[in-house]
C-alpha cells in the first residue's frame, strides 16, 4: 500500500510537472503572442476582458499548474526527508501508543528510490536502540516498526521466563572481543497500564485486546477481564527505554523462529541483517518469531510524534493526547 501511494504520487507529480513545463515554456508564450497580435489588429482598442477570453488558459491546465508545486514539495519531503506513519498496534508500548502519528527520517540510513526502494546513496546504518520502520520480511507491502536489538554478527539470547536479553557483540578477527553480557535492567514494578480482554463482534470465541493507562483513564478498565502489566527499564546502547510485560506469563519458546545450527532462544545475526523487537514484549510479533530484517528493508528512523489520538486498535479516536507530541526515545 505504501509503495502504491508512492507510485501514484510520483506519477501525479510527473504528469503535472510536464504540463507545468509545457504551459510555462510553450503554451503561455503562445497565448502572449496571440494577445499582442490582437492588440496590433485592433490598434489597442480591444479591452482586457476580451483579450482574456480570447487567450484563456484552459481550466484543466490551470488546475495542473496550480497543484504541481504542492505535489513536488510533498513528493520530495515524503520520498527523501520525512514520512508520516500511524501506529496501529500496541507492540511498541509504552514508547509508542496506538493512535500516535510519527515522523520517520527517511535519510537516516540511506537515500532510496521512492518506488523500488533501491538505495541510491548510503548515509548510515541502524544502531542498537534505534526505533526503525522497515518492510516486513515476509510481506514487503507491510510496514513494521520495532526497536533495533541485534546488529550484524551479534549473538542474541532471550530468556522466555525472565524475559531478559543477553547480547554477545560481533567480534571481528583480531579485535578485543567482549564477553556475553545480560543487558542492564531496573527492578520490575507494577505498571499503570492495564491489558483487558473482551468478546469481539466476531463472536464469543474471539477476544479483543484493549490497553488502558489508568493514570489518565481511571475507570476505563473496570468490568474488563485482564491484569495490570509490569514494566522495567532496559538499556540498549547508551540509552534506557521502558518495556512492558504481562506478569506470570512465559513466552511460548516453541513458537520462536529456530535458526538452523543455533541453540533454542538464541539467534546469530547474519551479515547485512538485524534483529528487531517490540517494547511490549508479550504483545509483539518480531524477530523472535519470524527472523531477521535485511538492511535494504529499512525505511527510516522514527524521530518524533507530531500528533497523538486516544484510541484502541481498530476503533475511532476519542480525544487528543497533546502531552505526547515531541521526540521519541
Amino acid at each position: 500500500m505504501a509503495n502504491m501511494f508512492a507510485l501514484i504520487l510520483a506519477v501525479a507529480t510527473l504528469v503535472t510537472g510536464i504540463i507545468w513545463c509545457l504551459d510555462r515554456f510553450k503554451w503561455a508564450p503562445a497565448r502572449r503572442i496571440k494577445i499582442e497580435a490582437l492588440r496590433v489588429e485592433t490598434d489597442g482598442k480591444i479591452d482586457g476582458k476580451a483579450l482574456a477570453r480570447v487567450a484563456r488558459q484552459p481550466g484543466w491546465i490551470e488546475s495542473c499548474v496550480s497543484v504541481f508545486p504542492v505535489l513536488a514539495v510533498v513528493f520530495v519531503l515524503r520520498s527523501f526527508l520525512y514520512e508520516p506513519f500511524q501506529i496501529p498496534s500496541g507492540s511498541m508500548m509504552p514508547t509508542l501508543l496506538i493512535g500516535d502519528f510519527i515522523l520517520v527520517e527517511k535519510f537516516a540510513y540511506g537515500v532510496k528510490d521512492p518506488i523500488t526502494q533501491t538505495t541510491l546513496m548510503k548515509t548510515g546504518t541502524p544502531q542498537r536502540g534505534d526505533i526503525a520502520v522497515f518492510k516486513y520480511p515476509l510481506d514487503k507491502n507491510i510496514d513494521y516498526i520495532k526497536r533495533v536489538v541485534g546488529l550484524p554478527g551479534d549473538t542474541i539470547h532471550f530468556d522466555p521466563n525472565s524475559k531478559k536479553l543477553t547480547i554477545t557483540p560481533a567480534c571481528p578477527t583480531g579485535s578485543e572481543c567482549k564477553p556475553a553480557a545480560e543487558l542492564e535492567y531496573s527492578d520490575l514494578v507494577k505498571s499503570s497500564w492495564f491489558i483487558g480482554f473482551e468478546p469481539s463482534a466476531g463472536g464469543a470465541n474471539q477476544m479483543t485486546t484493549r490497553f488502558f493507562d489508568t493514570k489518565t483513564e481511571a475507570g476505563r478498565a473496570e468490568g474488563l477481564r485482564g491484569v495490570y502489566m509490569v514494566e522495567r527499564n532496559e538499556k540498549l546502547g547508551n540509552e534506557f527505554h521502558q518495556t512492558l510485560m504481562i506478569p506470570g506469563v512465559a513466552n511460548s519458546a516453541g513458537d520462536y523462529y529456530q535458526q538452523p545450527g543455533a541453540p533454542a532462544n538464541t539467534w546469530i545475526v547474519p551479515e547485512g541483517k538485524y534483529f528487531m523487537m517490540g517494547d511490549n514484549r508479550d504483545n509483539s510479533a518480531d524477530s523472535r518469531f519470524w527472523g531477521f530484517v535485511p538492511e535494504e528493508n529499512f525505511v527510516g528512523k522514527a524521530t518524533g510524534i507530531w500528533m497523538s489520538f486516544e484510541k484502541q486498535e481498530g476503533e475511532w479516536p476519542t480525544g487528543i493526547r497533546f502531552s505526547r507530541i515531541g521526540g521519541i526515545h
